[in-house]
């Protein structure tokens, strides 16, 4: 546990029926679980959700012994009661059904339609929990040509135009399209999922009806393009990648200093004065080419060149010492080990260490919501495949010590 103090959180009594795996769903739930809901997790006997095996790196034991639990998978699962059962037998299924008819939320991310097939499909589940709220999470959707595709968050990248504008411009060296160096598609889509929840309960909440949630990634990053599909409709030139400036704004970029770099992010006509004042340029901020930000960006080759001869004549840390003084945002660029080390991010409470009563201390990132009251609870750390399969059945179903030996015997747990 965290040193923390364990209080119920704002979902304390939702209960959470976990079919995914990977990332976007197991982010949707870890979120939940985060703001205190019962995530109950199952996972395949034997092999347990995919990422378990996404490795190297591994956690070590306090021993500095590597232990069989992926770096990737404890990114996604704290909090969460590992069950084991497997869905393909009748007798796992049905398993599936009790659980469902005592859980509030099913997330699920199988291929459409591949839970119907088991008995396992929303109107299968509402006929027996008609307060059911089931979410079912694909690559493009449960409607449409692409509806029995597999997608992984790679190829939605691509396909909803995201790498198009992430990487290096076209005419420079390096350029070319990139991938985001996170799951992007499958964080916003988890993200997503956990919003569609919570509107779905509150819904539940005032009619008592529960209802199907159809997430695709494909929608998602498509919906996350924001001002650059904004940019297309309005002005109808399709937007290219600009590698290290930003395409509406100016200066909004790095900045050599003299030992490094630092990103200066101008925002408004009243910040470029007061950069240029602190810079001791203050006549750019009156030249008619960069009075203001439309023209700045019209101009902004020669004004970065005029503003990197400035930058370059003082360090990193002073620039950043300087421009906060005057309100005028500028930051470093900074490394992940970097990150973990940085004051505010210390302050904030960002990094977790959970305590494992086989694994030692667990690592986690902390929940980034902030309650006054209902804080985030991290009183589970990531189980290890199974750990909670005897104590879930028996509370939750209420099966027998020899029922559940029964069931293990037969291959179902």
């Amino acid at each position: 546990m965290s040193s923390q103090t364990v209080t119920p959180g704002p979902l304390a009594g939702l209960r959470v029926l976990d079919l995914s795996r990977v990332m976007a769903g197991p982010w949707c739930t870890q979120i939940l679980a985060d703001l205190g809901a019962e995530v109950i997790k199952i996972e395949r006997p034997g092999a347990g959700d995919d990422t378990r095996h996404w490795g190297p790196p591994w956690l070590k034991d306090p021993q500095g012994k590597e232990r069989p639990q992926s770096a990737y998978y404890l990114s996604a699962n704290r909090g969460k009661h590992s069950v084991t059962v497997d869905i393909g037998k009748p007798e796992g299924q049905a398993i599936i059904r009790e659980l469902a008819a005592k859980c509030d939320v099913l997330v699920e991310n199988f291929k459409t339609g591949g839970l119907a097939k088991k008995g396992l499909g929303y109107d299968q589940l509402a006929s027996i929990n008609p307060g059911l709220v089931y979410c079912s999470i694909t690559g493009f959707g449960q409607t449409g040509p692409m509806a029995n595709h597999a997608g992984y968050d790679y190829l939605v990248q691509a396909q909803a135009g995201l790498m198009s504008i992430t990487g290096v411009a076209d005419g420079q060296p390096g350029a070319g399209p990139q991938r985001v160096g996170m799951a992007v598609a499958d964080l916003t889509t988890g993200m997503n999922a956990a919003v569609a929840i919570l509107a779905a309960m509150h819904h539940r909440a005032k009619s008592g009806e529960g209802q199907y949630i159809d997430m695709a990634l494909l929608d998602v990053q498509v919906s996350w393009l924001a001002n650059q599909a904004l940019n297309y409709f309005c002005s109808g030139q399709v937007p290219r990648r600009t590698g290290e400036y930003h395409p509406n704004l100016a200066p909004y970029q790095p900045f050599p200093t003299a030992d490094g770099q630092v990103i200066i992010a101008v925002g408004n006509d009243s910040q470029f004065r007061k950069l240029c004042e602190t810079a001791g340029c203050p006549e750019l901020a009156d030249d008619e080419r960069f009075s203001t930000n439309p023209e700045r960006v019209r101009f902004r080759q020669e004004l970065v060149g005029r503003l990197c001869e400035r930058t370059r004549t003082r360090t990193s840390h002073e620039w950043m010492e300087q421009l906060a003084k005057v309100q005028v945002p500028c930051g470093p660029i900074q490394n992940i080990a970097e990150v973990f080390e940085d004051p505010q991010v210390l302050a904030r409470g960002m990094k977790l260490e959970l305590e494992h009563p086989v694994l030692g201390t667990v690592p986690g990132i902390a929940n980034p919501i902030k309650f006054s009251k209902t804080r985030a609870q991290y009183h589970k750390a990531p189980p290890i495949l199974g750990e909670d399969t005897d104590a879930i059945l028996e509370r939750v179903l209420g099966k027998s010590p020899d029922d559940i030996r029964a069931l293990k015997a037969s291959g179902v747990l």
